[in-house]
């Protein structure tokens, strides 16, 4: 390996630092993404099931709050009402609303530079080869008039590495960010159906 980075030349350095990068958030995401902490299978269920003949006390509500992002939204709700009772719908789906946006907020942390490291890995590997097509064409225009096949063999290594690596970084990148946008996606679904099932279940309650 020491030997490929060292026929590369320096291009291949941020290259090497994006794909550190890259694996530090793909895993950092796989542990923050999980379905326990954002939104478990039962807790709408358990929601309802605790409200169903009147609003939660503030201790249950912030156990609530607690347990997931979707608890927050879910809980979000429910503080609405034991602050003040009389709530409308409108004032329900408002905040629960605005809850959302800051869990969305949260779950689509560092994608952003996912994107952008499946974006620029092509780019800078690239460089690399220009780079390196550079070195070609300079050990090709020696006093002496013929090649310097120790400086054509560099150049040609830093041009292939490059590219290689480049594209090595980028593909995975592309991947796991197309993978995360769409389980974020799912998530934010999930999150709104709920909330919107316990804004109908809340409103009733009230009546």
């Amino acid at each position: 390996m020491l030997s490929i980075i060292q026929a590369a030349g320096w291009p291949i350095w941020p290259l090497i630092i994006c794909s550190i990068i890259a694996v530090a958030l793909i895993i950092e995401r796989f542990i923050s993404l999980k379905t326990s902490k954002i939104a478990p299978p039962q807790l709408l269920d358990e929601a309802l099931t605790v409200s169903r003949h009147a609003v939660p006390s503030p201790e249950v509500v912030k156990q609530l709050e607690q347990s997931s992002e979707l608890g927050q939204v879910l809980a979000s709700g429910l503080r609405v009402l034991n602050t003040n009772p009389k709530s409308s719908e409108a004032d329900l789906r408002a905040v629960m609303e605005e809850t959302g946006r800051t869990v969305a907020h949260r779950l689509e942390k560092y994608l952003s530079t996912l994107a952008t490291i499946a974006s620029a890995a092509p780019l800078l590997g690239l460089l690399g080869t220009v780079i390196g097509m550079i070195e070609i064409f300079g050990s090709q225009g020696s006093t002496t008039g013929t090649a310097n096949p120790a400086q054509l063999a560099h150049g040609i290594s830093v041009a292939l590495y490059n590219t290689a690596f480049g594209l090595i970084v980028a593909i995975p990148a592309l991947i796991f960010w197309r993978y995360f946008r769409a389980r974020v996606d799912a998530y934010l679904l999930t999150l709104e159906l709920a909330a919107e099932r316990l804004a109908r279940h809340l409103v009733n309650l009230t009546k």
